[in-house]
């Protein structure tokens, strides 16, 4: 079987607020985990009763590609694993960016700057869905986060940078990434 490269949210039941800051990530509880899956050319959704489907999916994953999934993420689901969700490759393109250009971008400009569309909710709206059960929206939101990642990796693929628009000035900096090819591991587990 050839490993899936997978692009990857999560959203969560709470929020920092909730939990007391940034430093107690370990206190956020998943609602909904977005995913599109290279190998079957689909989006699917696991909600937090199906965390178990869910391991058994990313178990096929030979890379995991994301937007602050190392900060955020990955941190938040791998308590939910028997594996250690940490061992497959992944491809964090906040960091990237970071990295590259010396600063953090919302996702929401980055979409705007790059594919003319934005985000279509607010993440503490997420939260409002779970809380009143609109798991329809909530889904929705997840998987549109989901393709504007997979749509802004593609196209920094394709031409290799992404335009990030700078902080301070507004200044439009094309910054170049190229994405290294990852060597599967044979067996991860």
């Amino acid at each position: 079987m050839i490993p899936d490269t997978v692009v990857l949210d999560i959203e969560t039941k709470n929020s920092f607020a909730d939990v007391g800051g940034r430093d107690r990530i370990d206190r956020l509880e998943v609602s909904l985990v977005g995913v599109y899956s290279y190998n079957e050319g689909r989006y699917l959704a696991f909600k937090d009763t199906e965390l178990a489907n869910l391991e058994t999916f990313l178990k096929n994953a030979g890379l995991i590609i994301g937007f602050s999934i190392n900060r955020f993420d990955i941190p938040v689901l791998a308590k939910h694993f028997k594996f250690d969700l940490w061992k497959i490759n992944r491809l964090d393109l906040l960091d990237e960016i970071e990295t590259s250009a010396g600063q953090r971008i919302g996702l929401d400009l980055l979409a705007q700057a790059n594919l003319g569309v934005g985000k279509t909710n607010h993440g503490l709206e997420a939260i409002k869905f779970y809380k009143e059960g609109r798991w329809k929206e909530l889904e929705e939101y997840c998987l549109n986060d989901v393709k504007i990642t997979k749509d802004l990796y593609e196209l920094a693929k394709s031409r290799g940078h992404l335009i990030v628009p700078e902080r301070n000035t507004g200044n439009r900096l094309e910054v170049k990434l190229a994405f290294s090819e990852f060597i599967f591991p044979q067996t991860l587990f």
